[in-house]
């Protein structure tokens, strides 16, 4: 498959249409969205992930404050301290992510299950691009940094279920709760 100059759109170049893709040209080439002419709105996303662990990693769980203590420190201020870090850094990881001013950036845990952590990244901006991808850097960030201050118990841990919760904003808005009905 060539990418050279000359030719055809997409399908001819590459074998697949663009349907609907917005960060492709016409020639399937990886482009920055044009924001420009796009109207500044409130624009909130939650993200969220499922880790699990064994029970010798979720018995560092204390109930009564929701916090983890391991060898390396607190583990659930800790992970919120780096998914924040990370959904501000979104566009220095995601190529075609514009840079944002965050204007909120909230980081939840809590134990859903015997051997489960649920962890939320809710993102908040004014802007003309949305914060879904800042979300979802964040909690997977988040759920990472459990892992890697856990695994000296056991690297028998699982994140899973990184997923959009919900956004507003934009063009469009979504919720996986109305979605799931």
């Amino acid at each position: 498959m060539g990418g050279g100059g000359g030719g055809g759109g997409c399908k001819e170049e590459w074998g697949w249409e663009l349907q609907g893709l917005t960060h492709v040209d016409e020639k399937g080439r990886p482009q920055m969205v044009e924001v420009g002419s796009k109207q500044v709105s409130q624009r909130v996303a939650t993200a969220s992930a499922l880790l699990w662990a064994p029970d010798e990693v979720m018995s560092l769980l204390d109930q009564s404050t929701g916090e983890m203590q391991g060898r390396k420190g607190p583990v659930i201020a800790t992970a919120i301290i780096a998914g924040t870090m990370a959904a501000k850094k979104t566009h220095e990881l995601i190529p075609l992510c514009h840079p944002l001013m965050i204007e909120g950036c909230s980081l939840e845990a809590e134990r859903v299950g015997k051997n489960e952590l649920k962890l939320w990244c809710t993102v908040r901006t004014s802007g003309k691009t949305g914060v879904e991808m800042e979300a979802l850097t964040g909690v997977s960030v988040a759920a990472l940094t459990v892992y890697d201050m856990c695994k000296a118990l056991s690297h028998d841990m699982v994140i899973k279920e990184t997923r959009l919760e919900r956004k507003t904003g934009g063009k469009s808005d979504f919720s996986r709760e109305q979605r799931e009905l």
